[in-house]
């Protein structure tokens, strides 16, 4: 089995969550649509591997060999929910992922999964583009290793009106990019920015200008910083995101007891269905403060 080594003690909680998700989204919805999706960017191989190190032995303790354990990843914990996904869609660019994703369908040949070897944004895109949603809903799992989703690609996603979207936000990722000087702002971090958050008002929007002294007191010019600290950096993406989505949660902060805080899970709901937005933005809510106080 190819090893897929990610993530921390927060991952368990990500998956956990989203797992109960996905178990409340097939009991609720699986007798009012006829197709229930779920969708997996960035999927992996379908298990996680965690390397425990070896233990030397000591006057008192054998000690332990190095010991790997794998658990399921997010691919295979939406092949286990029950009532079942009518259709799962793994999304993957790195052939040996993809070989085990293969690997991991064809030990469920009765189960509708389709392998996708393609970019995340433009897999999803051409997915999203070649299906028609007014019979099927779906729940949409994107868990970068970075910034790689691009704008365009979540609103491709909230035009459907028909998707769930777990979204682990990389925090850490954005205040690097948006440096503390607007002086080291580069081309490379205005476009990486600019590509996730859709626009490039962020730039006005997160510096301020502050006017500087020379050394005999007088005006030496504007320079510009970014005041905004990562709890304010976080709000704007909540923003960013609510100008596309029906309704947009607080975040999980992860890893939800370690400082600083590196990801936000965000969970944004593409229906504009007033009665479907209550539903999900209750259940969605009473999960993510269960993670909170775990």
């Amino acid at each position: 089995m190819t090893d897929h080594e990610f993530g921390d003690q927060h991952t368990e909680l990500e998956l956990s969550i989203v797992e109960k998700y996905l178990h409340f989204f097939t009991t609720a919805l699986r007798n009012k649509f006829p197709q229930l999706w779920y969708i997996a960017a960035f999927a992996g191989t379908g298990y996680r591997t965690i390397r425990h190190e070896a233990i030397p032995a000591n006057l008192i303790d054998a000690g332990e060999p190095e010991r790997i354990e794998r658990r399921r990843g997010s691919a295979k914990i939406a092949i286990d929910v029950a009532p079942r996904f009518d259709f799962l869609v793994f999304i993957e660019n790195k052939p040996s992922y993809v070989q085990a994703l293969e690997d991991l369908r064809a030990r469920h040949p009765d189960r509708r999964i389709a392998v996708v070897k393609n970019d995340a944004n433009e897999g999803l895109k051409s997915l999203l583009a070649s299906n028609s949603w007014r019979s099927a809903r779906a729940v949409l799992f994107l868990d970068p290793y970075g910034m790689e989703v691009d704008w365009s690609t979540l609103v491709s996603i909230a035009r459907t009106q028909a998707i769930d979207v777990w979204y682990l936000f990389s925090l850490a990722g954005f205040y690097r990019q948006a440096t503390r000087d607007h002086a080291d702002l580069d081309d490379d971090k205005r476009a990486a920015l600019t590509r996730m958050l859709g626009t490039d008002e962020w730039e006005r929007e997160l510096y301020s200008a502050n006017t500087t002294s020379d050394l005999f007191g007088g005006d030496d010019g504007v320079s510009r910083r970014r005041d905004a600290d990562l709890v304010a950096l976080e709000a704007y993406a909540k923003k960013r995101l609510e100008t596309i989505f029906g309704a947009v949660l607080d975040p999980l902060p992860l890893p939800l007891h370690e400082r600083p805080q590196r990801f936000s899970l965000f969970f944004s709901i593409s229906s504009q269905n007033p009665a479907a937005l209550k539903l999900a933005k209750n259940v969605g809510n009473h999960i993510l403060r269960a993670g909170i106080s775990s």
